[in-house]
């Protein structure tokens, strides 16, 4: 398929390497708002068409698929424009500021007769299909308990991304997702969130603990930082036995089932590219006429999106113009 990505950072980089390892696929199109920018980014990458502003590319008849990777509060903005000009949509994580947001753009999805999925990665690697297939064998009995974090040092800086609270900065939407999605996927929605967090100087959450409950009495523990780090790794406690997610839990390279104090290894290498699993994904659901994802449907990525609403407002923690 043809794909055009609205943004030039880090992870608009990523997804261009990773496209290397998509056969018959390729990043036609890219834009960004300063012309140099997107015309460095496409001589990078390869790209045939650079453009200056999101409506060039979204005027594009070229481009069947688009990849959202611009700062967390345009989500929202970028993913329905590219809705409304008939293009399908993968938009990076979180698919948005609030719950709100995600499901003004799952209705825009279905209004528009378009695929939207969000792209959190760790989905569709190789280490959540082992995760899934323990989980789906019942081997480790009835889950009781999750436990994981996300979490890392880096110097305050006012002009980082990750410390602006306008562009949707800290570290429960960037980092702290990965431990709540894990909850939601091993446990389904929670019927109780709690938080406690610290919120910086420059206004934005730098450490953040989630706790959630369920129904049938199952709780998870989620916790998240940017100025502290944290042994980022998962913990998925049965009444028979464990999983065991190693750091970076997010992407991991092995999965551990320990049961009756036997620990069996499954290795779960990512090799090359590892955005690759995503945008597969993306191109077998549109190939088959899909809207969404079996594997990550919308309802869960609003749903998602709800439970960091909750931590959120326990925590005092609003984003300019809420």
């Amino acid at each position: 398929m043809r794909w055009g990505v609205i943004g030039t950072g880090g992870i608009a980089q990523s997804f261009a390497k990773a496209m290397e390892h998509v056969p018959g696929s390729s990043v036609v199109a890219v834009s960004s708002r300063q012309q140099a920018t997107a015309d460095s980014f496409a001589a990078t990458h390869g790209v045939a068409r650079a453009y200056d502003s999101d409506a060039g590319l979204l005027e594009d008849a070229a481009v069947d698929v688009v990849y959202v990777a611009t700062p967390h509060h345009r989500h929202h903005d970028d993913t329905i424009h590219a809705l409304e000009a008939g293009k399908h949509v993968l938009c990076e994580k979180p698919l948005a500021l609030s719950a709100a947001q995600a499901n003004a753009m799952a209705a825009a999805a279905r209004r528009h007769d378009r695929f939207l999925m969000e792209a959190i990665w760790s989905r569709f690697l190789p280490g959540y299909d082992a995760l899934r297939s323990v989980l789906a064998s019942g081997e480790i009995g009835e889950v009781l308990h999750v436990d994981a974090s996300f979490g890392f040092r880096r110097p305050i800086d006012p002009a980082h991304r990750l410390f602006d609270l306008a562009l949707g900065g800290g570290a429960l939407l960037d980092v702290g997702l990965y431990p709540v999605q894990l909850a939601h996927l091993v446990l389904g929605p929670p019927t109780a969130v709690s938080a406690h967090g610290r919120i910086g100087e420059t206004g934005v959450d730098e450490h953040v603990v989630v706790t959630m409950g369920f129904e049938g009495g199952a709780l998870a523990v989620a916790q998240a930082a940017i100025r502290t780090p944290l042994a980022s790794t998962a913990r998925i406690a049965g009444t028979e036995g464990t999983i065991h997610l190693p750091q970076f839990m997010h992407a991991p390279m092995y999965v551990d089932v320990d049961v009756d104090g036997t620990t069996r290894r499954i290795e779960t290498p990512l090799g090359g590219g590892s955005l690759k699993y995503e945008i597969t994904e993306v191109e077998r659901c549109i190939a088959r006429g899909e809207r969404e994802s079996a594997v990550l449907p919308l309802a869960e990525s609003c749903a998602i999106a709800g439970t960091l609403d909750q931590a959120r407002a326990a925590i005092g923690l609003h984003y300019p113009g809420e």
